[in-house]
């Protein structure tokens, strides 16, 4: 503890200290002498700035202890940290090419093992991907009964307004793709089709790196809105009496509707021309809720959860065969059976699923390692316990600390 938290503990002690002093005492604190890296080292990153400045921590596996801090987190800082002390046999990692080329470079004879809760998370962002172009699946397909007769449908404002709307999203989607890419295949940079097209350079991004535009519309359509969950207790307050939209609004809002009290009055507008509201349309899940159904264990999964993933599945055949290598790489990961690695990527290649193949590109470039993360006990978790520290210990220092200040309180405390 150091600065004003020091001063104020100092005083309280009986001892007047200003704060600058303590803080060049911690400065001027002895670091122990590491000339030996230790046998299971661990490494990953952390924000010094978010976005712009970073730094890496190094971690003792075997005691969780933080045993240095390094300015950036490029290849060669690390490469030279592990020439100045040899000894590491294991180096645990993120899937950061450049800590494996650090590695590499520094102790070319220590076991790389990529971390399986990165993996694991890295998989997760290519199947909500992969999840997302599919969405459309995740409505169910209304039952011949339910069908409105066409005079009925002609008089729905709801349908004469939604769709067009839609239409003119996924028509913008599908041109400004067009656009981007094509200026991709001409050569220019980001920043050149920023500066064309008046776009912001993160959406440049999203749709250059983008493999099709169905990854896109994915998001574009079939989209829920902040009204769904709530129409089951629009209808049933309809049905017991209650039509006065401003009335519904602030009872559902009650129950964190955060949306407007017009919105609800386009809702209920055809309602005001039926004898009885129509039956609630059930409320489609969110792209992020589907994903969770397949990345948790099934076991999980509530009754309910179950049922919806199951006729998402039997309505999508490529959401069904996306489901069962997800199981096959989870079994994989927790049986530790990194030699079934290759059988599973053969398999997940042979099959149409672009986002995995995505990702099985990235395994491949890291093949030793993934099986090494897949295979053997260790893993980065006490890195990150490390990390979330440093995140505590800044916030102490309200962002403020240098880096020289920073490192001694990670070390040492």
């Amino acid at each position: 503890m150091a600065g004003r938290a020091g001063a104020r503990l100092a005083a309280h002690l009986g001892t007047k200290v200003d704060r600058t002093t303590l803080l060049r005492l911690v400065r001027a604190l002895p670091e122990p002498q590491l000339t030996k890296a230790p046998t299971v080292l661990g490494v990953d990153d952390f924000a010094l700035r978010r976005g712009h400045v970073y730094g890496t921590v190094l971690v003792d596996i075997s005691t969780g202890k933080a045993i240095d801090v390094l300015d950036g987190r490029e290849a060669e800082p690390l490469a030279h940290w592990l020439r100045d002390h040899p000894g590491a046999a294991v180096i645990c990692r993120d899937r950061a090419g450049a800590y494996a080329e650090g590695a590499k470079t520094g102790a070319p004879d220590a076991i790389q093992v990529a971390d399986r809760f990165h993996l694991w998370r890295n998989l997760g962002d290519h199947v909500e991907k992969a999840v997302a172009r599919h969405r459309g699946c995740f409505k169910p397909e209304p039952l011949d009964d339910s069908t409105p007769p066409a005079d009925a449908a002609e008089g729905d404002p709801a349908l004469t307004v939604t769709e067009p709307a839609e239409s003119r999203l996924v028509t913008r989607t599908r041109e400004r793709y067009a656009a981007i890419q094509d200026l991709r295949r001409q050569g220019e940079s980001l920043s050149a089709i920023c500066r064309i097209l008046s776009l912001d350079r993160k959406t440049v991004r999203r749709f250059a790196s983008a493999a099709t535009v169905d990854e896109l519309l994915g998001k574009a359509v079939g989209r829920s809105n902040l009204l769904d969950p709530f129409k089951p207790y629009l209808h049933q307050r309809w049905a017991e009496g209650v039509t006065d939209a401003a009335q519904l609004t602030k009872e559902i809002s009650a129950q964190r509707y955060a949306g407007s009290e017009q919105t609800v009055r386009r809702y209920l507008h055809p309602f005001r021309e039926m004898l009885t509201p129509p039956p609630a349309p059930p409320a489609m899940p969110k792209v992020r809720q589907v994903t969770g159904w397949l990345l948790r264990r099934p076991d999980d999964l509530d009754a309910d959860e179950q049922r919806q993933l199951a006729d998402i599945r039997s309505r999508c055949p490529h959401l069904d065969r996306l489901t069962e290598h997800v199981k096959a790489f989870a079994t994989m990961m927790v049986k530790r059976e990194g030699e079934h690695l290759d059988s599973w990527l053969s398999t997940v290649e042979s099959d149409d699923q672009p986002e995995l193949h995505s990702f099985a590109i990235g395994i491949r470039r890291d093949h030793a390692a993934v099986t090494a993360g897949l295979t053997l006990p260790y893993s980065s978790g006490k890195v990150e316990g490390n990390v979330n520290r440093i995140k505590a210990i800044k916030r102490q220092m309200y962002g403020r600390a240098k880096l020289d200040l920073l490192r001694k309180r990670v070390i040492l405390a």
